[in-house]
């Protein structure tokens, strides 16, 4: 499977996945990830994530606005989390395989094109 550019991802739609899809493999979602600066594997290589710090809670919080503005044009719910008022990270899967698919993918690549103003 070859890696995606962040742009190709972007202009992408995710699709609804319900399950009979294979993961993506370890290697593939590497990558991809390479593609994809700041975010990383985890759980056992079943998701993605990103962290970032902005400046104050309310920041986190019209960041998260975003992002779910985003999330549900698609229809691809990412765990968001915010902790100690500046610290934010999101965690990226396909519940319904257990792991990675496109989607996730479409999704970082989208929430990486939020402005950086968004965040400070």
């Amino acid at each position: 499977m070859a890696a995606q550019s962040t742009t190709e991802l972007a202009k992408k739609k995710c699709q609804p996945c319900e399950g009979g899809v294979e993961p993506y493999a370890a290697r593939d979602a590497e990558q991809q990830l390479a593609q994809l600066p700041g975010w990383r594997l985890t759980h056992d290589g079943q998701r993605i994530r990103k962290d970032w710090n902005v400046k104050n809670f309310m920041v986190g919080i019209k960041f998260f606005d975003e992002v779910a503005r985003i999330a549900e044009a698609d229809q691809h719910h990412p765990d968001l989390h915010l902790e100690g008022y500046r610290r934010v990270w999101i965690e990226i899967f396909t519940h319904a395989i257990g792991g990675l698919s496109e989607n996730d993918f479409i999704l970082a690549a989208k929430i990486d094109q939020i402005p950086v103003d968004a965040k400070k």
